[in-house]
């Protein structure tokens, strides 16, 4: 028999209920650093960060209702008190309810790399989506970002490159949740690590 999935109010943020940029320390019950993961999926990586880093903040952001549904169950019945998620389209989202300067870092791994050049318009990681997230980024912060599709990694470096005047690369470290010869632990990651994938990995930091 199906389980059916639970819908945590504690955890599951609904873009109807905010009103303008979000107060962070009001959505999480305090204050601390804000990391927020663009594409959550099932909740991999969310969960294992929160649980090594408690002392941090997660926002994860997912457009499929299934996923999302499917996290906010996994997350809710672990009772974490450090992390929230939200349904919605992430450029959208952060345009409209993230404060400037508020924000440590940005995880962006295996987004939809859009393959057909007609479509290549629709990937996440592009100028207008970086100036986004710059505006979001406190001095210091950084965007990691991992990727299975050599033509959107090179996208993902050109793009970084066009901002070396506030962007300096640094090294990416491996994610809680990343066994050996892994760097985040993710589903998506471990599918194609079997299938043999080169896995590209980027991490910016805002000067």
């Amino acid at each position: 028999m199906k389980r059916l999935l639970k819908d945590y109010e504690r955890i599951s943020l609904k873009t109807g209920d905010l009103n303008g940029k979000i107060e962070f320390g009001d959505i999480f019950g305090r204050e601390g650093q804000v990391h927020i993961e663009i594409g959550s999926g099932k909740g991999t990586f969310l969960l294992n960060e929160c649980r090594a880093h408690p002392e941090i903040n997660f926002l994860g952001i997912e457009w499929s209702n299934k996923y999302y549904r499917f996290a906010v169950d996994r997350l809710g019945r672990w009772e974490l008190e450090n992390v929230r998620i939200v349904r919605s389209e992430a450029a959208e989202f952060i345009a409209e309810f993230i404060p400037d300067l508020s924000v440590e870092c940005f995880h962006v791994y295996f987004p939809d790399p859009w393959p057909k050049k007609r479509h290549h318009k629709r990937r996440f990681i592009n100028e207008t989506n970086l100036e986004r997230m710059l505006g979001c980024l406190l001095a210091g912060g950084i965007i990691k970002a991992v990727t299975d599709h050599a033509d959107y990694f090179e996208q993902i470096q050109a793009v970084m490159d066009s901002r070396k005047d506030v962007l300096e690369e640094v090294e990416f470290l491996a994610t809680a949740g990343a066994d050996t010869g892994e760097w985040v632990g993710t589903n998506f990651e471990r599918k194609y690590l079997k299938e043999q994938k080169p896995i590209y990995t980027i991490a910016v930091r805002k000067v």
